[in-house]
C-alpha cells in the first residue's frame, strides 16, 4: 500500500509541476471607464455605452443599449457656454413640452461634488424633436426621458437619456452611476 501510495504522491506532484497558475488564464480587469467633459466638469461614460460625437449643439452623443426586446436609447449631453442655454427652469418646461400633452416632470434635486444638480423623468409619447427648428419628427408612444442639468462652473451641462421606457428604465443605474461620477477639472 505504501508504494501505491508513494506513487499517487509522485505522480500528483508531476502534475503540479506542468500546472499553470490560476491567474494566466483570469478574466483580462476592465477597460478603465472613459472620462469626458464640459463646463469645467467631467464625468465617466457607462460601460456599453457607445460614443457618437458631438455636434453643433451636443458635447457627446452616447448610443445606451436596447433592453431586451425594446430598441436602443440615446444619452446626448449638451453645453452651450457660459451664460448660454436657458436656465434650469426653462430646460426643465422645453423637456416637457417635448411630449404629448405636456406632462407635469417627476423632478429632485441633488449636489454632486458642491455642484447643483436638477433631475427630471418624464415618460408618454415623445415628439422626438430634431432639426434647427426642433420640430417633431414623428410621434414615439411608450417613451421615457431621464434629464440631469448639473450647474458647473462655466454654465449648465444638460444630459438627456431618451429611449423606449424598458430602455430608460434598465439604463437608469449607469445613468445615476455617470451623473455620480461628476467632478469638477
Amino acid at each position: 500500500m505504501t508504494g501505491a501510495l508513494s506513487a499517487c504522491r509522485v505522480a500528483a506532484a508531476a502534475v503540479a509541476a506542468l500546472a499553470v497558475p490560476a491567474l494566466a488564464f483570469a478574466a483580462p480587469p476592465p477597460a478603465p471607464a472613459r472620462t469626458e467633459g464640459a463646463g469645467g466638469i467631467e464625468w465617466k461614460v457607462p460601460a456599453g455605452w457607445t460614443a457618437g460625437g458631438g455636434s453643433a449643439m451636443r458635447v457627446a452623443t452616447y448610443t445606451v443599449p436596447a433592453a431586451k426586446g425594446s430598441e436602443a436609447g440615446e444619452c446626448a449631453v449638451f453645453f452651450f457656454g457660459t451664460g448660454q442655454g436657458g436656465s434650469v427652469e426653462a430646460n426643465v418646461e422645453r423637456w416637457a413640452r417635448q411630449f404629448e400633452g405636456t406632462p407635469r416632470p417627476e423632478r429632485t434635486t441633488s449636489t454632486v461634488v458642491g455642484l447643483p444638480v436638477t433631475r427630471v423623468q418624464l415618460a408618454g409619447t415623445y415628439l422626438a424633436p430634431g432639426g434647427p427648428m426642433m420640430q417633431s419628427t414623428g410621434k414615439k408612444a411608450g417613451y421615457r426621458l431621464a434629464g440631469a442639468i448639473t450647474e458647473a462652473p462655466q454654465g449648465n451641462v444638460f444630459f438627456k437619456l431618451t429611449g423606449p421606457a424598458p430602455t430608460v428604465a434598465a439604463a437608469l443605474p449607469a445613468f445615476d452611476a455617470l451623473i455620480a461620477s461628476i467632478r469638477k477639472k
